[in-house]
């Protein structure tokens, strides 16, 4: 019954869902209010490919990580290709290269913009008006335990906020639950990472969450952290929680 009405609730909020699988890849549609249709590709880890009204997005692609290959080769070139930042399985210049095009646009932090020798860059806070259907913001992404803050030090990092079409889409990047979520409104998905040591525990994800009160959750960049009981922990939260191959 709870399922039912999360389900209904969707529906009334513009976000018409279903989840399928296409090729090797899970693909997760949603339609905004105005009828276009988004698509996310679970391709690995917190590499993510957003379909929008025929435009090609890229979430930190990377070719290659642990036993899972992704070929670049055989997709649509990318729009936009967004890096959160410099680690190995956020930023991959072959990935990059394989998606770029002639009208590609890489939007990342200043440290990835510097190590590729291009990009266009956005520090926290920072806005972009990218088209007329389509705003990007930078928010901050930073660990805040003890003996984990080298890992991703404040200021240095970023997660996206992605506006298509009025839909919110909240993509942490490597963060912890840190205090800035609780001024992230009104978002209607959000991947939000956890692994251990360098993002967040089972209970810091559950009490992100909270914070950020996202429709549709879609946990990240767990590796092998157990997802089992989080749809179960937040389900009186209201939250709909959907386990893909983020792996």
């Amino acid at each position: 019954m709870k399922k039912k009405m999360i389900t209904s609730l969707l529906a009334l909020l513009g976000l018409a869902t279903a989840c399928a699988q296409q090729g090797p890849y899970e693909v997760d549609s949603f339609t905004t209010k105005s009828g276009k249709t988004i698509k996310f590709y679970a391709l690995v880890h917190s590499s993510i490919r957003i379909e929008f009204d025929g435009k090609e997005i890229m979430i930190d692609p990377v070719t290659k990580l642990s036993d899972k290959t992704i070929d670049y080769t055989v997709m649509p070139k990318a729009d936009y290709i967004f890096v959160t930042h410099e680690h190995h399985d956020h930023l991959d210049n072959n990935a990059i290269e394989q998606l770029s095009g002639d009208k590609t646009q890489l939007i990342t932090n200043e440290r990835c913009a510097e190590m590729l020798g291009y990009g266009t860059v956005m520090a926290n806070g920072d806005i972009l008006q990218l088209a007329d259907d389509f705003t990007v913001e930078a928010v901050p992404a930073y660990n805040t335990t003890d003996g984990h803050q080298q890992f991703h030090p404040k200021g240095r990092d970023n997660g996206f906020i992605l506006m298509l079409d009025g839909l919110r889409i909240y993509i942490a990047g490597d963060t912890e639950d840190i205090p800035e979520m609780a001024g992230i409104k009104d978002i209607d998905i959000a991947f939000l990472p956890c692994n251990q040591p360098y993002t967040m525990t089972v209970e810091q994800l559950v009490n992100a969450a909270r914070m950020v009160k996202p429709k549709v959750l879609f946990p990240y960049h767990y590796s092998q952290t157990d997802m089992s009981g989080i749809s179960s922990q937040l389900e009186a939260d209201g939250i709909e929680v959907r386990i893909r191959h983020y792996e």
